[in-house]
């Protein structure tokens, strides 16, 4: 079944053909320079009922004239009939555009990665009719992007690198890195990436992560996303602590103009307090998952303690040995 976790993979490289250079980059396969993309419709229907449809098809020509195909498919899990739908895919693609064409599996785990690299021999064991040899992408060669001025430099590869590495370790630490480069970028671009992550994190912890680090308001109201529903419960609770930090100092100042301007600092140190408290919140809770998930209850004492720190680096601190320790109590140690 297509998820949107499953369409958020593949859609990337067409809302965002810069990522086609540095991925190709790393796969040894230099894109044409000055090349152009364009998105090809992706069905590959010959003879209905029979229903194909490749997840997405761009073709890439270069500024000598020369051009290929590509055809991209997201990959969640093994699938050993999808050798006979790959080589049909090539096939009809290099007969409909009479144009070279590859085939690029995008995955977010080692071991489906590994699968798919194949090679898929068709055909009888000892003559191999037709071989299909896919381009991969996954964890063991995209690269994990913790640097911001790096993630700001290519938005689209740090998405792209943290929904490849949605699962592993380094999830918070990448989303992190690529929520402080969004907050750079203009408001269009944060939304579109926001949501897009969102979506492509599928179910997983980083998700979750990641939606506690968004908070601006999203294109899309009426949906329920997170980028709604934070803006919605941050706006409340920094209106709350604004207005009562803001009419504290307004009072002091003792005249109109004083009160405007301390209710409007109030308000925006309000905001920061509350997302700042949220962050904290979420790390605590990113070490207690950790430890739950790993055999470990959360005992009163524990939780205690995590939604007491009040110090991002040392709940990082915490989260980074919640993956290894062998009692909980190490998780706290100097």
């Amino acid at each position: 079944m297509v998820t949107s976790h499953h369409e958020a993979s593949h859609r990337i490289f067409q809302e965002r053909p810069e990522l086609l250079s540095p991925v190709f980059d790393l796969l040894g396969l230099p894109l044409p320079e000055q090349a152009v993309i364009e998105v090809l419709t992706p069905d590959v229907t010959e003879i209905r009922p029979l229903e194909r449809r490749v997840d997405s098809v761009l073709r890439i020509s270069g500024a000598g004239g020369d051009s290929f195909l590509l055809a991209i498919e997201a990959q969640m899990r093994p699938d050993y009939d999808k050798a006979v739908s790959w080589a049909y895919y090539l096939s009809y693609l290099k007969a409909k555009y009479d144009c070279s064409a590859l085939l690029l599996v995008v995955c977010q785990d080692k071991r489906t990665a590994d699968w798919a690299a194949g090679p898929f021999r068709l055909g009888l064991r000892d003559w191999p009719a037709l071989t299909v040899h896919p381009l991969v992408v996954g964890p063991g060669n995209i690269p994990v992007v913790l640097d911001t001025d790096e993630a700001s430099a290519n938005l689209a590869m740090a998405a792209f690198s943290a929904m490849t590495h949605g699962r592993s370790r380094e999830a918070p630490a990448i989303l992190d890195a690529l929520a402080v480069a969004l907050g750079h970028a203009g408001e269009a671009t944060f939304d579109y990436y926001a949501e897009m992550l969102e979506i492509g994190l599928g179910e997983t912890h980083a998700r979750e992560v990641w939606r506690g680090l968004m908070t601006k308001r999203s294109f899309f109201p009426g949906r329920g996303t997170l980028v709604e529903e934070m803006l919605l419960k941050g706006e409340a609770q920094g209106l709350e602590k604004g207005l009562e930090q803001g009419l504290e100092q307004g009072l002091e100042k003792g005249r109109a103009e004083g009160l405007q301007d301390g209710l409007q600092e109030g308000l925006q140190q309000g905001r920061a307090e509350g997302f700042r408290q949220g962050q904290l919140a979420e790390r605590a809770r990113s070490v207690a998952e950790v430890l739950k998930g790993r055999g470990f209850p959360t005992s009163f004492d524990t939780a205690e303690r995590l939604l007491k720190c009040t110090d991002l680096d040392t709940l990082d601190r915490w989260y980074a040995r919640a993956w290894t320790v062998a009692r909980v109590e190490d998780v706290f140690g100097d």
